[in-house]
């Protein structure tokens, strides 16, 4: 069961991958960027499944995921967001996370074979900040992307949280893990459909006219 949700999850990004792909060079800079993100995302899930079969320890790629979404979705919302105190908070999270990660995994590089709680907490929780401006931003602005944040701040949230909880569980049952992995593949598939559906909406015409 856990097989089919995830190859599910993998399936959807390479769709919504795919989908975004094909207005890559007609729309905005944001949507550029999210389309990166999603691009990014299959190198990863790649690289795991293809270190996984040789039989090697894939963990350190966990490390690239938050990190590299981390410095991705930064720039998504900075691309967004027009107010200067939230374009400062951006700039000022994005360095000083990056900085105490870089300090952290130069006191203890052992770090890099092991799940990093700091790293999953401290890019998460900024990229939920940044999710909660841009929704606030759109009170009295155009909702650009609405779907695409939604669906983001939601599995930010719940994989931040089953994240930290699953290191516990990994230590208590095997069951519980496996509980922990489960959900965060449905959290994967549910936030893809959000993706898509900001896709269907917004850009399917758009996308598939300029084509022709």
């Amino acid at each position: 069961m856990n097989s089919y949700l995830v190859n599910t999850g993998h399936i959807l990004l390479l769709i919504n991958f795919i989908l975004y792909g094909l207005g890559f060079f007609r729309n905005k800079s944001a949507y550029k960027i999210f389309t990166v993100y999603l691009f990014v995302l299959i190198c990863i899930q790649l690289g795991a499944r293809i270190i996984r079969q040789m039989g090697g320890n894939n963990l350190f790629l966990s490390h690239i995921y938050f990190v590299g979404q981390f410095i991705i979705l930064s720039f998504f919302y900075l691309d967004l967001v027009k107010d200067q105190f939230q374009r400062k908070f951006i700039k000022i999270g994005f360095a000083l996370v990056l900085l105490t990660l870089a300090i952290q995994y130069a006191l203890k590089p052992e770090l890099f074979l092991k799940f990093n709680l700091y790293e999953i907490f401290i890019t998460s929780f900024l990229l939920i900040i940044y999710a909660v401006f841009h929704f606030y931003n759109m009170l009295d602005e155009k909702k650009e992307f609405y779907f695409i944040n939604m669906g983001l701040l939601l599995y930010l949230f719940a994989s931040t949280i089953l994240f930290l909880v699953g290191n516990l569980t990994t230590k208590l049952s095997k069951d519980l893990n496996m509980i922990t992995w489960t959900l965060n593949a449905v959290f994967v598939i549910v936030y893809h459909v959000f993706f898509f559906y900001e896709w269907k909406i917004n850009y399917y015409k758009k996308n598939t006219i300029s084509s022709n």
